[in-house]
């Protein structure tokens, strides 16, 4: 398809395609001639994909790209591919850049513990070797570590049931996943799935909260 089709198709403004593909969002199209180029099902899915983290995501073009580098690079074995694209990611719970250093604050110990803790009973053995390399877990304890000040802490029996839930719903993202031909589309489906899935997680959540209360307490 040409540019115009592209647009069509996706939504997306020529204007709008024209920045991603200079910014290196989108790969070049197949050159037709020396001022036209062709795209195809594969550049209408990653511009979906782009859009999808900049628009609902709220993710910086420069944070795009990077997810993007990883989720092109063939030299990685999918395990460490997954993990590269996602860890870019925002991670809510995370301290900000220019948060003063909680490290040494007792609670941030206190809560260290319980997620390594709660990772031990759990068998996850890879999150625990990677431990404060992950973003995941730096925004797991410091979260705990909130918690606990304000005086509402969790350890990990209360948090195994949550953990549980978590383990059955990344088995059935990874068996969705699989379904995809290539490492490329599989990793293009696990960022979409961390982008979007979430909000719906925790959405479900909030009207399972609300189902609850309604049924406990009524309205």
């Amino acid at each position: 398809m040409r540019l115009a089709d592209l647009s069509e198709r996706s939504g997306v403004s020529p204007a709008t395609i024209k920045y991603y593909l200079r910014e290196g969002l989108l790969p070049p199209g197949r050159l037709i001639n020396t001022t036209q180029a062709e795209y195809d099902e594969s550049h209408l899915r990653r511009l979906r994909l782009v859009r999808a983290m900049i628009q609902i995501g709220r993710i910086p073009v420069a944070t795009v790209r990077e997810v993007l580098g990883h989720v092109d690079d063939d030299s990685l074995g999918l395990t460490i591919r997954l993990g590269a694209a996602l860890w870019v990611l925002p991670h809510p719970g995370e301290p900000a850049p220019d948060a003063p250093d909680a490290s040494d604050d007792p609670s941030t110990d206190v809560a260290r513990k319980r997620v390594d803790d709660l990772l031990a009973r759990l068998g996850w053995t890879t999150a625990r070797e990677v431990g404060d390399l992950s973003p995941a877990y730096r925004a797991l304890v410091s979260t705990l570590a909130t918690l606990d000040r304000l005086g509402h802490s969790l350890d990990a029996d209360d948090m195994l049931p949550y953990a549980h839930s978590m383990e059955q719903a990344a088995t059935y993202d990874l068996d969705r996943m699989e379904i995809l031909p290539t490492p490329a589309e599989q990793t293009e489906y696990a960022v979409t799935a961390a982008v979007l899935f979430e909000p719906i997680l925790l959405n479900l959540r909030r009207l399972a909260q609300s189902e609850e209360s309604a049924r406990r307490y009524g309205l």
